[in-house]
């Protein structure tokens, strides 16, 4: 098999950037994405509006104009693609990786199609595919879900949402437009903080009017299939219920990173060791690029400020060569 310079496991946005400053400086690369381009993102919800800008999520200095100030999915969508297609990108699509083991000096990389060798792996898988459980009976239930896509669906049935960020709260918005009976449940005692700033106060307004109900200071002890058992500090609520949209978040899958050996941290934090200069990680020549390198703290890294990775991780290859 032929030793290639790079490989990038991930091809969103940052896996992208990564495949394009490979290319741009003479390196043997592969992306390996197991499903279709900027995956996660194509499974966000139908109409989600970024809270960054559309030149804050360009790459390689390469336009993105959008319709309005921040894109949606769609447009984002059609930004990438176009980026992996006009630039003739090395991407295999539909092909997961399973192991990748260390050699004397190379890696030798797994995948549900082939293996690969390489001296450089770059990790920067995101962190949408493995969602926050509730852990408690009744999650099973395909009333249950952890993602969101389209309210149509919701009309007419009590829904409750579970969580108090960005993906809940459009969620509760949008099923209310549609004619669900939306109740948002929230373990904090506010709306979260870091909602988009021009749907913050659409959510208080609607739960201030009662539009939208919510229960505060709450957790979910069990769903069955027609109620939901919520505890408050104060007291028990089983409140009548026909769908449920955990939207608790996501997290990395911590599993594959400390396969390969790469350490996190000692706390809930869980943070891949990793020096933020080179982004290169506790195993020689392996890196992080993306939200991966938060661990648990997913909102910390995103697309807008974490493009430059492609940029330290190549440059840091090429030294090394």
């Amino acid at each position: 098999m032929n030793l290639l310079d790079v490989v990038i496991i991930g091809g969103g946005p940052i896996g992208i950037a990564c495949g394009l400053e490979a290319k741009k400086n003479g390196l043997s690369y592969l992306i390996i994405e197991k499903g279709c381009i900027v995956n996660s993102l194509y499974n966000y919800p139908a109409k989600m509006q970024f809270f960054s800008s559309s030149e804050k999520l360009e790459i390689d200095n390469i336009p993105f104009i959008s319709n309005e100030a921040k894109p949606k999915k769609e447009e984002a969508l059609e930004y990438y693609r176009r980026i992996v297609s006009s630039n003739d990108l090395n991407i295999n699509l539909f092909e997961k990786v399973i192991n990748v083991t260390k050699n004397t000096t190379t890696y030798t990389l797994e995948t549900s199609k082939q293996t690969y060798n390489t001296t450089n792996v770059i990790i920067a898988t995101g962190f949408y595919d493995i969602p926050n459980k509730l852990n408690i009976p009744g999650e099973n239930l395909p009333k249950v879900s952890h993602y969101y896509n389209n309210p149509h669906f919701f009309s007419k049935q009590k829904l409750a949402v579970v969580g108090a960020s960005n993906s809940s709260i459009d969620a509760a918005l949008e099923c209310w437009r549609k004619g669900a009976e939306v109740t948002l449940i929230i373990r904090g005692s506010e709306v979260g903080k870091r909602v988009k700033y021009w749907v913050r106060p659409d959510i208080i307004n609607r739960i201030e009017e009662g539009s939208i109900k919510v229960i505060y200071s709450a957790n979910i002890t069990e769903i069955k299939e027609r109620e939901l058992v919520i505890k408050t500090a104060n007291e028990t609520i089983v409140l009548e219920n026909d769908y449920v949209l955990a939207l608790t978040g996501y997290r990395p899958n911590f599993e594959f990173l400390t396969k390969m050996g790469i350490t996190l941290s000692n706390d809930d934090k869980k943070i891949p060791t990793h020096n933020t200069h080179t982004m290169e990680t506790n195993l020689n020549n392996v890196f992080l690029a993306g939200v991966i390198c938060g661990g648990m703290e997913t909102h910390k890294w995103f697309i807008e400020n974490s493009r430059i990775h492609a940029k330290k991780i190549i440059s840091t290859i090429l030294k090394k060569k």
